[in-house]
């Protein structure tokens, strides 16, 4: 699988229900939202726009995702909300087709134009490292059936970690439970197989659009 299938893979509309670890403060918080995720082709106008915005050849592009969002935190004041959009766009290395730039119109840390630097490893997942002039995040997606997708992420600011957060997130508008790779019922699992799922991943947490 290369980057583009995976957002292809990911096309639809989401529920992610996240748990973010505030580190300096040692506590938890709680969220949700609902996510719409659309790939779009190399020819797509939002790829071509983003392509110029960061002065890069569209022709070097392979496509991109349209990502918009929804959600509450549970610290959340009156004012506060969690909705917006994002454009993502794939510039596979030319050695390296599994590897590359992803480029943004806004970060998920800073809400600036942004460049990361993205891989899929071994285990088909989808890993996106970003640099901020103050902070830098690392995030991982990875699938463990066909509705159902997991996040983590951490966030680096002053020297130190600052949050860690997990996301479980089940695609919507399909009746049937989440399976795993082997097309297995994933209700059949114990606590301790769903916790086996999970521990492949290389971060403590997830990305929180």
């Amino acid at each position: 699988m290369n980057a583009m299938e995976f957002f292809q893979q990911s096309t639809g509309r989401w529920r992610s229900q996240r748990t973010t670890h505030h580190l300096a403060f040692r506590r938890a918080e709680n969220g949700e939202s609902e996510i719409q995720v659309e790939a779009l082709v190399v020819e797509h106008p939002k790829v071509i726009e983003i392509c110029q915005l960061h002065q890069v050849d569209p022709g070097l592009a392979i496509g991109g995702a349209y990502v918009s969002w929804q959600g509450s935190m549970g610290w959340d004041r009156e004012e506060e909300n969690h909705e917006g959009s994002t454009v993502f766009v794939l510039m596979p290395d030319a050695t390296e087709p599994r590897q590359g730039t992803l480029l943004r119109e806004r970060g998920y840390a800073e809400i600036v134009p942004v460049a990361g630097r993205y891989h899929m490893d071994d285990e088909d997942g989808f890993v996106l490292t970003t640099e901020y002039e103050s902070m830098s995040s690392i995030e991982r997606f990875w699938f463990i059936g066909s509705n159902l997708r997991l996040r983590t992420s951490t966030v680096k600011r002053f020297g130190g970690f600052s949050t860690a957060t997990f996301c479980t997130e089940f695609r919507l508008g399909h009746d049937s439970l989440p399976s795993n790779s082997n097309g297995s019922d994933l209700s059949n699992l114990t606590p301790d197989q769903i916790q086996t799922l999970i521990e492949p991943t290389k971060y403590v947490s997830s990305f929180g659009w």
